[in-house]
């Protein structure tokens, strides 16, 4: 089992969203990547973070994350990248 991101409890939801996002850049543990990128994408389901997930291109990483070889990183990423281009789409209509 992958081991808990390693965020410190006391940076506010930007700092741990931008934790969240160098722990998935920087590990090699493909598990590790699973259980960050999982993270990442249940809170693409609040659109309070939105503004967060844009500024930190949260976007780019799940659309990057299309083209990995773990069947696993590509179905977080398909479903993560439909539900912040939802409320974009939901923005400007």
């Amino acid at each position: 089992m992958a081991q808990k991101p390693k965020v410190d409890p006391h940076v506010g939801r930007l700092g741990y969203l931008q934790a969240l996002v160098t722990e998935f850049q920087e590990t090699e543990s493909q598990d590790a990547k699973e259980q960050v990128l999982a993270n990442l994408a249940n809170f693409a389901y609040d659109p309070s973070n939105y503004p967060y997930l844009r500024q930190l291109q949260v976007l780019d990483l799940f659309l990057d994350s299309l083209s990995e070889e773990n069947e696993t990183l590509v179905e977080f990423a398909i479903g993560s990248a439909c539900v912040e281009n939802m409320y974009i789409l939901l923005l400007f209509f």
